[in-house]
């Protein structure tokens, strides 16, 4: 019934990049215990179901510990939060009384077992489970006394089918798109009408918009939360399974006062809220308490040297250590299985616990990652801007090129570079205060809130001061001032230059809406629900500005900042689904979820070709119509005039007209498309 219910949504909206998968194949991706051990301890379980040949490969290192109990066993399979096996089996009525009491037994092996036709398994799951990405899907093994009524054992263990929406080769292509943008940004700033120095920003803050919408308290599918993962890179959250830069940052925080968990190698899946998706569950009647699978269960026997035997007449007879190599190893660093309950410490919480650490960073670990990726990029662009000098200073040296050119070159380079750190800072922006109010609100190392102290007030210094300095100069003169001033419109143009000159402010509102974003999203940890309405909230003022104040100098301009604006309001809004208090079911949460990753993947498309246009498309096209007749190319400059390729200034100098007229300068200069730096 569920996947008739989830297969015509998912195949129709999911355009992008699923790969890395096996065909037909379940299996374990996570494995926990729900309650304390105290009859089975488990160090591995690895199972590995193929729907081609309906065996299954398992790896297990297990052992039973009290040979006093007599139990009685139940399995509880969970797909999309609908129960599709729940068998409760007494163990003493199976096998002539062989299991009652439970003997104790040691297991280390692995071995793959066809299992017969008559079990029905290929017909219970259906084919689209071994084809939707992120199956929320889990397990769960519980023994019980049948006197006392305890919980003598309770194991849990995701599944998996290999398809997944995160994708290393999105997270490259993505990362690609960035730096081709930044190349062209960085040749295309030193002429008048760039606008790919605008559209890196809007890039980059959109890649950052798609990963911070999962930082929220809500109950994400693993489907959107795998998808905002392939976008951590533009947070400054990069890590692997056995980061050494993650190991130092734990040995930091364990020297000065941290107390919380340190990073892992391991799955997070595992530890996640019981709460949350994969694990929360929907009673229905359609998958109703079954005993089906009690009677081929009578085909096991158990030996007196305490090992498994075969399913009667169904054994490979060999072991099948090549399957196990694709299996994920369990808690490999530790050597034993976590135990995961309501009140473990080691539970991973809605929103960024659960993000970070399904990238293998710690909570507590957010903040320092991003502040030393934040320091690597501060010294590259260190290290570009002084061999930009250096060759400089040796063009002046050896007399390279024409005076004139050495000249307008080294009087540009302190505004070119003043507008690139200004630029930096405005990306880096929202995940600083992201991190840096996240990382107060744990209030684990000292040094850690040390240093994010320290980086607010430095991101805090390089956007406010040029923010004031614009302030300040329209204030005194005038401002028509910030097209005239030459040198301020160099250094500071990414706050105002790409806007109309009365609509110079436009920069104030976008700079509030990511403070406020960014108080949300680390001080509202926990209430799903706020966040939610007051990010709406702010995504909706933005959208009214964007339509009111039209404040970009062409109507292409508006258009295209204005789409990006209602992508996220869209989105945003969508995340109502997500919020636990309203308890949408899990497959309509998928769908959602779906419907937010291709909306997303539209708009970085969007993004990417606007990029591709602007970058030397449009260039071409120009250079084509310059051999056509001077009335078509006229037409040709309109054209691009009302898209905002050009600028008004621009055009008239094409056309030979190097002189602006005072009506020129003063009542048309508010639809002057000033991108100079």
């Amino acid at each position: 019934m569920f996947a008739s219910r989830l297969r015509p949504f998912l195949l129709a909206f999911l355009p992008f990049p699923v790969f890395a998968a096996n065909s037909g194949v379940l299996f374990t991706s996570s494995v926990t215990y729900c309650s304390p051990p105290n009859t089975l301890l488990i160090q591995q379980f690895d199972l590995k179901y193929i729907a081609q040949n309906q065996s299954i490969t398992f790896d297990i290192t297990a052992e039973s510990v009290d040979s006093n109990s007599s139990v009685s066993a139940n399995i509880f399979v969970s797909v999309y939060g609908l129960s599709l096996v729940n068998v409760t089996i007494d163990l003493c009525t199976i096998l002539a009384g062989a299991l009652c009491p439970l003997p104790m037994f040691g297991l280390n092996g692995s071995q793959s077992i066809s299992l017969p036709e008559s079990l029905g398994v290929s017909s219970r799951i259906p084919d689209i489970a071994f084809r939707i990405p992120d199956l929320e899907a889990f397990a769960q093994l519980t023994l019980t006394d049948i006197v006392t009524g305890e919980v003598k054992a309770c194991v849990q263990a995701t599944l998996s089918n290999g398809w997944s929406t995160r994708q290393s080769a999105v997270e490259w292509a993505t990362a690609a798109l960035a730096l081709f943008a930044f190349l062209a940004a960085a040749w295309h700033s030193a002429r008048s009408h760039a606008v790919l120095p605008y559209r890196l920003l809007d890039l980059l803050q959109f890649y950052q918009t798609i990963a911070a919408t999962a930082f929220l308290s809500l109950n994400y599918p693993t489907l959107y939360r795998a998808f905002a993962i392939n976008f951590a890179w533009a947070m400054g959250l990069i890590s692997s399974p056995n980061s050494r830069l993650q190991h130092s940052i734990d040995t930091m925080r364990a020297l000065t006062g941290g107390k919380l968990a340190n990073s892992t190698s391991d799955a997070a899946v595992g530890l996640v809220d019981r709460r949350l998706s994969p694990f929360s569950t929907r009673s229905t009647s359609s998958f109703s308490s079954q005993s089906v699978l009690a009677e081929p269960l009578v085909a096991l026997t158990v030996p007196a040297n305490g090992t498994f035997s075969r399913l009667a007449a169904s054994v490979d007879g060999t072991f099948s250590r090549l399957a196990v190599g694709g299996f994920q190893q369990l808690d490999s660093s530790a050597g034993q299985v976590q135990t995961v309950t309501s009140d473990s410490s080691n539970v991973l919480q809605a929103g960024v616990p659960i993000y970070v650490n399904s990238i293998h960073i710690a909570t507590a670990n957010a903040f320092m990652t991003a502040f030393l990726i934040g320091l690597i990029v501060v010294a590259i662009a260190l290290a570009i801007a002084g061999l930009l000098y250096g060759a400089l200073y040796a063009a002046r040296r050896f007399d390279w090129g024409s005076e004139e050119t050495r000249y307008k070159l080294t009087s540009a380079y302190p505004g070119y570079t003043k507008a690139w750190a200004l630029r930096l800072g405005l990306v880096a922006l929202s995940p600083i205060l992201i991190f840096v109010f996240y990382q107060w609100s744990l209030k684990d190392s000292w040094l850690s809130v040390l240093l994010s102290v320290l980086t607010l007030l430095a991101i805090s210094a390089l956007i406010l001061y040029p923010v004031y300095l614009t302030l300040r100069l329209v204030r005194r003169e005038s401002p028509e001032a910030l097209e005239s001033n030459v040198e301020h419109l160099a250094a500071h143009g990414p706050l105002f230059a790409q806007y109309r000159t009365p609509r110079y402010y436009f920069f104030l509102p976008l700079l509030v809406a990511a403070f406020v974003k960014a108080v949300v999203i680390a001080a509202g940890q926990g209430s799903g629900m706020a966040q939610v309405v007051v990010l709406v909230i702010v995504e909706l003022a933005t959208v009214l500005a964007h339509v009111v104040l039209k404040p970009y100098a062409s109507r292409g301009g508006d258009v295209f900042s204005t789409y990006l604006a209602i992508v996220r309001l869209v989105c945003t809004g969508l995340m109502f689904a997500f919020v636990e208090s309203i308890n949408v079911a899990a497959i309509p949460r998928v769908v959602i979820g779906a419907v937010m990753a291709v909306i997303f993947s539209v708009g970085v498309i969007v993004l990417a070709i606007n990029i591709f246009l602007h970058a030397g498309v449009n260039r071409l096209w120009r250079r084509n119509n310059s051999a056509r007749s001077p009335s078509r190319q006229g037409s040709a400059d309109v054209s691009m005039l009302e898209k905002g390729d050009i600028s008004p200034i621009d055009s008239q100098l094409e056309n030979g007209s190097h002189s602006r007229s005072p009506s020129r300068s003063t009542g048309s200069a508010d639809n002057t498309y000033r991108s100079h730096h």
